[in-house]
């Protein structure tokens, strides 16, 4: 992809030596609220992390490169195993430097696939080529823990409920490929989510998509998730975002930001654009190892994962 405090009031209350064990409070002197808990996590960021850690250990997964075609064979097999129908959608890109033929794949992974109105999640499981924002070594390997591996590591927990998703609404997850096949600025973005919107828009499936959420850089610690400029910005789309930051606000995840952010050119755009899905995106900006060699699983945090896992889940679970 391109690109509080709170206050706490103490009250002391002297209590005078009569015998007295003190009075009611008064309009003057309230006790203390009680301190906020944090949420109970009902979503295993742990495991997501440990998913994470798996796909990193692969290395680097640019398009077409060896390490990409292991991990597509580790996804297949992942959620096939969890009962998913999983197809390959193959198709070829210009390398942006050689012109050569790339062959890539998304993955189309469908959960309760007679269901004709349906939900779709999506995450990039290519990496970048190259961490060319790196201060020290632009050419250096990438792994992309939180830019490629997070959003992927989240669907691979969060199919572990699809199968027994009571809901009349499907789902699916598309894994895209070619995300970000970019060695200098210009190269194009989001090629596999634009294939995908492509062939959607030109031969209709018989199901139809009510709404796309795009997970990408979902795992960083200390990330806060605004809402992206275009998501919230598109009239269609709009109340997908009011809905995801509500079921947020409710679960009392505080990272979710129910503030305008920044405008980021992601997958959500041919989705919407071309396909006519109303999609937004759920990305944590800024990331300060972006697009650099320290983006690994060190930068990542179970707790975000969990976090971001669990409010999708619940906001699923609240369509009708």
């Amino acid at each position: 992809m391109l690109l509080f405090s709170y206050r706490i009031t103490w009250i002391v209350v002297l209590l005078i030596a009569t015998g007295c064990e003190g009075a009611p409070p008064t309009t003057a002197a309230k006790a203390a609220p009680p301190a906020r808990m944090a949420p109970k996590i009902a979503f295993d960021g742990a495991a997501s992390f440990e998913y994470l850690k798996q796909i990193c250990a692969i290395g680097p997964r640019y398009s077409g490169s060896k390490g990409m075609r292991e991990q597509q064979a580790l996804l297949v097999e992942h959620f096939q195993k969890l009962g998913a129908n999983v197809t390959k959608q193959e198709f070829q890109a210009r390398h942006p430097q050689s012109g050569g033929a790339v062959q890539m794949a998304n993955l189309i992974i469908q959960w309760h696939p007679e269901r004709k109105e349906r939900v779709l999640l999506v995450a990039h499981y290519d990496t970048r080529p190259l961490p060319d924002r790196d201060p020290r070594n632009p050419r250096g390997n990438f792994i992309g823990a939180n830019d490629g591996g997070s959003g992927v590591a989240v669907l691979m927990e969060l199919g572990k409920a699809m199968p027994k998703f009571d809901s009349p609404l499907g789902v699916d997850f598309l894994l895209v490929d070619g995300e970000e096949l970019v060695f200098r600025e210009g190269d194009p973005y989001c090629l596999g989510s634009a294939h995908f919107a492509r062939q959607y828009f030109a031969d209709p499936p018989e199901h139809q998509y009510r709404w796309g959420v795009v997970l990408d850089m979902v795992g960083g610690r200390n990330a806060r998730f605004f809402q992206e400029s275009n998501s919230a910005g598109w009239r269609d789309t709009l109340p997908l975002v009011e809905q995801i930051w509500a079921t947020a606000a409710r679960l009392g995840v505080r990272e979710f930001v129910a503030q305008i952010g920044e405008q980021v050119t992601d997958d959500h755009i041919p989705l919407h654009d071309i396909a006519h899905i109303p999609t937004c995106d759920i990305i944590g900006w800024p990331y300060q190892a972006w697009h650099t060699q320290a983006d690994t699983p060190a930068q990542c945090s179970a707790a975000t994962l969990g976090k971001v896992g669990w409010v999708i889940f619940e906001w699923l679970k609240e369509q009708k």
